[in-house]
């Protein structure tokens, strides 16, 4: 049996924004149209964030995936809230911190496991001050200099 092709979408801006505390990896409840063109690499989740709702389920926001072409008029929204798949203790454990401390709930990582099931990697997080950005900049203009100098030193 030939191994599926996986998938691994980044949210590169999250790392940038967010200081990670505590990541899980949940599922997610998608329709057939939703994975198959997550499958083919046509999904984003730059701009998505999570929330629980009343009935303390966690809910994936603005997550985009784009519309399946070979669908028919069985196509799904590009960008509607889907239900992510965790434990009830994973769940009620994360919901006190974000009430307690104000924390949020980023998407890092959309990726397939080997069964071709679509898994969701998130991570509980706290923002970024403007400093701490800036810090993150000038330490990865620093390395890249560095390695610049080392390179031309060693030729």
């Amino acid at each position: 049996m030939s191994k599926p092709n996986t998938v691994n979408i980044l949210n590169k801006r999250a790392r940038f924004e967010y200081e990670i505390l505590d990541r899980l990896t949940a599922g997610i409840v998608l329709a057939g149209t939703e994975i198959k063109s997550i499958r083919e690499g046509k999904a984003s989740i730059a701009e998505s964030f999570c929330e629980f709702n009343d009935h303390q389920e966690l809910f994936v926001i603005n997550m985009t995936i784009q519309e399946y072409s070979h669908a028919t008029y069985f196509n799904h929204k590009p960008k509607s809230e889907r239900k992510l798949l965790l434990n009830k203790r994973e769940l009620k454990k994360w919901e006190r911190e974000i009430k307690k401390s104000g924390l949020t709930i980023v998407p890092l990582r959309l990726f397939t496991n080997e069964k071709g099931f679509a898994k969701l990697e998130i991570a509980l997080a706290r923002g970024k001050k403007n400093y701490d950005k800036r810090e993150v900049i000038k330490d990865r203009d620093n390395k890249r200099d560095l390695s610049r100098i080392k390179k031309a030193f060693n030729n």
